[in-house]
């Protein structure tokens, strides 16, 4: 239940909307398992799988997307489209035109879609009605924007924005590496990607390499520039921040974990702790991950 990355989004501060009358907005966009002539289905479900569609402690939230996928592999498809594509120019005597193969493939493709295996996959979200907080658990945009165009399509309003930050994450992590340090809390690990700004976008990666020589200083002197930092946060948490202001690989430290266990007695109380440890350490390192690029860039109303 701990969140490996973070696409992060901002509410209205507090964001002010009744808890029972999210729920209820919800239920209007519930998960269904895919009928057997549709390609993909998705939906709300419980978080701790106990029928509410909204788990809620402390006043954090957190809510589930589930998405379910029928796998049809293009190359099955194009296999029995050609193989009746055959039969039919040997009965007609020519080749099938352009219109008759797009309709041979629609056929193809309903005719299979009930036999082809499932896959299914589920989203979680942070909401922090209070803090203006809306966090993906979601290694891409495209993830993120499942459960974003799903909430719109479920809710009266929604009123979601990206976070923007005064300084770019690409330039302050070109600061940071350049002095050799991260301001506040944040150390710099031993991960980074640099990529060169012309055509052939030369790039470097370090992966588990000391950072702090004057070689990554002459990749950044050359042209170069961060598209990805490994950073630790007050000792208790890591990630990789992106210069798209992503979050991923983020880990809570073991020591954190321990402390959810020791105090949960069963699998319900472990849930709880888990969330509330999980949702306190972000609420303290967000704000001062913002701080650290310079500020909330704040749209005036």
């Amino acid at each position: 239940m701990w969140f490996r990355n973070l696409q992060l989004y901002r509410l209205p501060t507090p964001w002010n909307v009744d808890l029972a009358k999210f729920e209820e907005q919800l239920a209007r966009g519930p998960f269904v398992k895919c009928p057997s002539n549709q390609p993909m289905s998705r939906g709300w479900v419980s978080p701790r799988r106990d029928g509410a569609l909204v788990y809620s402690l402390g006043r954090q939230w957190m809510v589930a997307l589930s998405v379910e996928q029928r796998l049809l592999p293009s190359s099955v498809v194009n296999d029995e489209v050609r193989e009746r594509a055959e039969k039919i120019e040997s009965e007609q005597g020519y080749a099938p035109g352009r219109k008759q193969l797009k309709e041979l493939r629609e056929r193809v493709t309903e005719e299979l879609m009930p036999r082809a295996f499932t896959r299914r996959r589920t989203t979680y979200v942070w909401i922090d009605p209070q803090a203006g907080w809306f966090c993906v658990d979601a290694g891409s945009p495209a993830k993120a924007e499942e459960v974003i165009e799903h909430l719109r399509h479920c809710l009266d309003e929604f009123p979601l924005t990206m976070l923007h930050t005064q300084l770019s994450p690409q330039s302050a992590m070109a600061d940071w590496l350049a002095g050799g340090d991260a301001p506040g809390a944040m150390t710099i690990d031993r991960d980074c990607e640099l990529k060169a700004i012309g055509e052939e976008k030369a790039a470097v990666r370090y992966v588990r390499h000391t950072l702090e020589g004057e070689e990554v200083k002459a990749h950044l002197a050359n042209g170069k520039l961060p598209t990805r930092l490994a950073l630790t946060w007050d000792d208790r948490i890591s990630f990789v921040i992106t210069e798209k202001l992503e979050i991923k690989r983020l880990a809570f430290l073991d020591l954190l974990k321990e402390e959810a266990e020791k105090s949960a007695e069963n699998a319900d109380e472990q849930f709880d702790a888990d969330f509330a440890l999980m949702t306190g350490e972000l609420s303290r390192f967000l704000p001062q991950l913002v701080e650290a690029l310079g500020g909330e860039v704040v749209e005036e109303k």
